[in-house]
């Protein structure tokens, strides 16, 4: 049992760093004080929570053969089986590794959390197994999530499918490979700047951020609440659909779900009916200086101004404040996450619900005994968010969510004039893989530098599809749809109606259609 009381020594440090100004005499009277309080934590050592309902027979898996694993995109190998009937019957699901899935080791893509193995299903777990999905594994992610590429995770590289040379994109990488190469139907990604689209994007396949709050996050491990979202990663919109439908609505233990919450009949809503669904085709999301590649806004356009065959009204709109994107989100990714990490485990404070007290012992011990073994991403932000955190306070993490409003009714006022804001989901098609031996910049360069479209849409909330539209020398090339808050069926209605008309070219798949 772990002492409750602080020694006179560790008042008097406390009291140092702290610049209280306390004399001797007044440190031992504030122990003295301590003492008497003591009893709480004491008791609560006394009571214990109840155990966790974990409701379907799991056995413990393994990590694959390399045989089994060329692209590093398993973390886990299981077969958990859930209800005979249901939805999801017959479908394979993999999970990011991210996510807790009782009895099944769990590291977020670190090797500094090696031998965790959760005691819970997060909240999407269990409803994807009650729904009668068959999970088959977790999928590897970059380092606690901090890369938009695929390079930092432990123990290696999550490679492109199309080349392996390149990049699968970030984090959700695992979980997009073993979807487009067949080895799983869906998958569950997580999405905080982009890290369920990016590597949907460059993968060939769909992925879904729903509008924040949609789907409880319970069970699986932060980086800054108030841009947390989980989703599904699919080969084509009726899947996400069906995954949504499963996945959506409050669970009663999440705070990132509001009271307006609203949810919708996904699968229902692929009429394939879009006549007069107004698109803006986004300016300012083409052409960005040093990251946007001419055939990527190039098949990105053209795709857009081809919606008007399907009955869509088609038009340019600007929307200035979505180039500042970048330059509001990072402060609250940054700043943000590393205090959840590091203050709250894994989890965060503050908020009523649950807490996966396992996890949380898991990360601090990760974080306080083998920092070495953290990626140079997540090294960056702690010595970013420090810096910030003992010179200016929170005053940047406070003005960039204050500017975060502002940027989200930019955005709501264009959704007056347009049901769905079109854009490049990547500015870029995938990059090259870093070698083992690249320099921080190179590594830090390589995993921050295609954000610039998706991380808009974290911090403002709105729900955002990745579509991919085919081949470009070789690489996939993906656009990205935006709605109103709560409208996620609109865009996978939208996604759903262009699927059909190109599905006989299998864009959504490795082996997709080539763009001239």
């Amino acid at each position: 049992m772990a002492r409750k009381i602080p020694t006179a020594e560790q008042l008097r440090r406390t009291n140092t760093v702290l610049g209280f100004g306390n004399s001797e005499e007044e440190i031992l009277e504030f122990k003295k004080i301590i003492e008497g309080m003591a009893d709480a934590y004491r008791r609560l050592d006394e009571l214990d929570v109840p155990s966790p309902d974990v409701k379907y027979p799991r056995p413990s898996g393994s990590l694959p053969d390399p045989e089994e694993n060329r692209l590093g995109a398993w973390a886990w190998k299981s077969k958990i089986i859930g209800a005979q009937d249901g939805p999801l019957t017959g479908k394979t699901v993999v999970i990011k590794d991210s996510v807790s899935v009782a009895g099944i080791p769990m590291r977020n893509g670190s090797a500094a959390l090696e031998g965790f193995i959760p005691a819970e299903d997060a909240t999407v777990v269990g409803r994807l197994l009650d729904a009668g999905a068959t999970i088959v594994g977790k999928s590897t992610c970059e380092s606690f999530c901090l890369s938009g590429a695929s390079h930092t995770s432990d123990p290696g590289p999550v490679r492109n499918p199309h080349d392996p040379s390149r990049s699968s994109g970030g984090s959700s990488s695992g979980s997009a490979v073993l979807v487009a190469t067949g080895e799983a139907d869906l998958a569950i990604g997580s999405d905080q700047g982009g890290s369920i689209r990016m590597p949907a994007g460059w993968t060939g396949v769909y992925g879904h951020k729903p509008t924040w709050g949609l789907v409880p996050y319970t069970g699986a491990m932060t980086i800054e609440a108030t841009v947390d979202t989980l989703g599904p990663i699919a080969r084509s919109p009726e899947d996400l659909a069906l995954v949504l439908d499963v996945i959506a609505g409050p669970d009663g233990l999440d705070p990132r779900q509001q009271w307006d919450l609203r949810v919708d009949a996904y699968r229902e809503a692929l009429t394939g009916d879009v006549e007069d669904l107004r698109v803006g085709v986004l300016t300012e999301g083409f052409g960005w200086p040093g990251h946007s590649e001419d055939d990527v806004d190039e098949l990105v356009r053209d795709t857009a101004f081809g919606l008007r065959s399907l009955g869509c009204v088609v038009e340019e709109v600007s929307i200035p404040a979505h180039r500042d994107a970048p330059s509001i989100a990072f402060p609250i990714f940054i700043e943000g996450g590393i205090h959840a990490m590091a203050t709250g485990e894994g989890v965060g404070l503050n908020f009523r619900g649950h807490y996966p007290a396992d996890m949380m012992d898991a990360v601090r011990e990760a974080l306080k005994l083998r920092g070495s073994r953290l990626s140079p991403t997540h090294k960056l932000y702690s010595y970013i968010a420090d810096y910030m955190s003992r010179t200016h306070g929170a005053r940047y993490y406070a003005k960039a969510q204050n500017l975060a409003l502002g940027l989200r009714a930019a955005y709501d006022r264009a959704f007056d004039d347009y049901d769905v804001l079109l854009m490049p989901t990547l500015p870029k098609k995938a990059t090259t893989i870093p070698p083992r031996d690249a320099s921080i910049s190179t590594v830090v360069g390589s995993a921050l530098d295609m954000l610039q479209n998706t991380c808009a849409f974290n911090i403002t909330g709105h729900p955002a599809t990745a579509v991919p539209l085919g081949l470009s020398d070789g690489l996939p090339v993906s656009m990205m749809l935006v709605a109103p808050h709560w409208e996620d069926a609109r865009l996978l209605r939208l996604a759903d109606a262009w699927h059909r008309q190109t599905a006989s070219s299998d864009r959504a798949g490795v082996g997709a259609g080539e763009h001239a």
